[in-house]
């Protein structure tokens, strides 16, 4: 097996992220001419973990091309490069907060649709409203920074 093969994981792996052995998903970087790490959080999924390392990897290290990034696209067009790394930790971990609340709330609500057809013991349904749970809540990672 080659370094850059993973050992039977089809889990996708993303710069700046790595799993702890009970499940969760991390994320720090280094402040560049210095040896600080700045703690960039701890995530139900690793592209909440990405994007926190996207948005503190361009804010800090201000790349000239955008390839280095986990998902370029998902790079707010309004990121501040002129922040502190405190700054840039707080915005970072915010925006990985967002997609992770919004990845979390978008699996449950496509694991809820499944009771909908469901019946319970007595003959009565499980039912759910459509967008009851999430009604009026709109999370974006434009919102944190």
């Amino acid at each position: 097996m080659s370094a850059g093969e993973s050992s039977g994981n089809d889990e996708k792996k993303y710069k700046g992220v790595r799993r702890r052995r009970w499940g969760k998903w991390v994320s720090e970087i280094r402040v560049p001419g210095t040896e600080e790490r700045l703690w960039l959080g701890s995530y139900s999924t690793p592209e909440a973990a990405a994007v926190a390392h996207d948005i503190a990897f361009y804010c800090l290290r201000r790349p000239s091309s955008l390839a280095a990034l986990n998902f370029p696209s998902m790079l707010p067009p309004c990121v501040n490069t002129d922040m502190s790394p405190r700054s840039v930790q707080r915005a970072a971990s915010d925006a990985g907060m967002a997609v992770d609340a919004q990845m979390v709330i978008s699996n449950s609500s496509a694991n809820n649709g499944v009771m909908e057809k469901e019946k319970d013991g007595i003959g009565g349904s499980w039912e759910r409203s459509e967008g009851r749970e999430t009604e009026g809540l709109s999370i974006s990672v434009e919102d944190y920074l």
